[in-house]
């Protein structure tokens, strides 16, 4: 296997204990973030050569919010590392009781291409401040961020402990032969699939962040031209290329006669009125993206939008209404500015559509009605939630990020990338001396002995007052 050599190299290194130390975490931390200032304009540029992507989309998702978890990791480190005294029984009190946070070891993430830094660094952060070796597996899909990243990032991370690994599907075949103690793979179901099957060979642990159709329902008690502008932010920033995106709409006649002239008037005030010449519009990734893309198109009616262009790998922010479960828009993730409108009769039957399908990875409702949003809430289930704005939340590292079901497991965002590239290590240190207390578990056993544990060890629940 090619790549056995190396995966052997950094479990040395991380079996030497080299990553073990606070501060040799913090050096390397600290070392990505030269990396994130001194290769900003780089990672700019490329990611504008991939996929035209704006330049305060790449700042916002590739820059700053890859510089916020990693401040709040490096300001929080200690903290996080930290052994984690428990509760004791009556026996053990005079014992350590403690819970150690331990690295896995040697860490492989794989990274998609539409936040191809983002997806990339947010779990390295993480894996690095719980002492892993890592390997990242950056997209082959966006060249030019893939040749950054191979190029630079090595220059700034200790080479024995961190290896970037590029290539297809063949080479990531190759690679997932090898035994990891743990796999971070962001992608699409079908991926994940492979990903856990070549993970289940070798029993190890893996977080799957994958995508999914992610409703939105728009009551009738709302504020249109607020919901529309959100909406459509969320929708096409990024050209759609987000895995958190509104993926489709449900609302009434009556609503969706409302909301396509203000998400017209809301794509006109964000893009002007040729979309196709913003410089604040982004491009699909590929030609394989786009045709894809396309073909969804023909779904339902255009109401907004519509046009495409191939060779400049653009497609116009659409809107299809009168969208029906059956068309092709509503079979898949759709990946792109394509937004659909299907008609439901009311609340209810919006609640029901989406329980019948996979779970997905984010759900909003857009109400001027709190009673309204909290029933959804609690009526549906999703890795995400948001009521009455999109995409904000994840911007949020004190929140955990994940899907459920079809649309992954798994969580990440801040702490919860360290907990997710930790283990958790269950450790009791106990006294040498004083044997006499273990007398009672030991046989011949007898009624008394069983007594005396019982009392010792027994959790009772605590009594219950109520006011009256």
């Amino acid at each position: 296997n090619p790549y056995a050599g190396l995966v052997s190299r950094l479990r040395a290194s991380w079996l030497s204990g080299k990553t073990r130390p606070m501060e040799y975490r913090v050096a390397q931390l600290e070392a990505l973030g030269c990396f994130l200032d001194e290769k900003k304009e780089d990672i700019m540029e490329a990611l504008a050569l991939d996929m035209r992507k704006p330049y305060f989309e790449a700042y916002f998702t590739d820059y700053l919010l890859c510089k916020n978890e990693l401040n709040d990791t490096l300001n929080n480190l200690g903290c996080w590392m930290k052994d984690e005294h428990v509760d004791k029984n009556l026996v053990m009190q005079l014992d350590s009781a403690f819970i150690r946070k331990d690295p896995y070891g040697v860490v492989l993430i794989v990274a998609p291409w539409n936040y191809p830094i983002y997806l990339l660094l947010v779990p390295l952060i993480g894996a690095i401040a719980a002492g892993n070796c890592v390997i990242i597996k950056p997209s082959e899909t966006t060249k030019h961020t893939e040749k950054l990243v191979t190029e630079a990032l090595p220059c700034y991370l200790d080479k024995d402990c961190y290896a970037v690994v590029t290539g297809g599907v063949e080479e990531t075949t190759k690679l997932l032969e090898n035994k990891f103690d743990y796999i971070f793979f962001t992608g699409t179901p079908p991926v994940g699939r492979i990903i856990m099957t070549a993970a289940a060979k070798h029993l190890t642990p893996l977080t799957l962040e994958l995508g999914g159709k992610n409703p939105c329902y728009v009551a009738d008690c709302c504020d249109v031209h607020n919901a529309a502008r959100r909406l459509a932010w969320g929708r096409f920033f990024n050209a759609g290329q987000t895995c958190i995106a509104a993926d489709y709409v449900l609302c009434s006649v009556a609503m969706q006669e409302k909301l396509i002239p203000a998400l017209r008037e809301a794509i006109t005030d964000f893009y002007g009125p040729n979309p196709k010449e913003s410089p604040d519009f982004a491009r699909i990734v590929g030609d394989k993206q786009f045709r894809r893309v396309r073909a969804l198109l023909c779904s339902g009616r255009v109401a907004i939008g519509g046009q495409a262009d191939e060779k400049e790998r653009y497609i116009a922010p659409t809107v299809l209404a009168d969208v029906k479960p059956s068309d092709p828009a509503m079979q898949e993730e759709i990946f792109g500015p394509i937004l659909p409108i299907v008609v439901v009769a009311n609340m209810d039957e919006a609640i029901d559509f989406i329980n019948a399908r996979p779970r997905p990875l984010a759900l909003y409702v857009f109400s001027c009605d709190c009673k309204v949003v909290n029933y959804v809430l609690e009526r549906t289930s999703s890795g995400g939630f948001c009521g009455n704005d999109t995409l904000m939340h994840v911007t949020l590292s004190s929140m955990p990020f994940g899907g459920i079901g079809n649309s992954g497991f798994g969580k990440y965002h801040g702490k919860f990338t360290f907990d997710t590239s930790t283990h958790h290590r269950s450790c009791l240190h106990c006294s040498m001396g004083l044997e006499a207390i273990n007398g009672p578990r030991y046989p011949p056993y007898n009624q008394q002995k069983l007594c005396l544990m019982t009392t010792a060890f027994e959790i009772k629940r605590r009594g219950m007052c109520i006011l009256l």
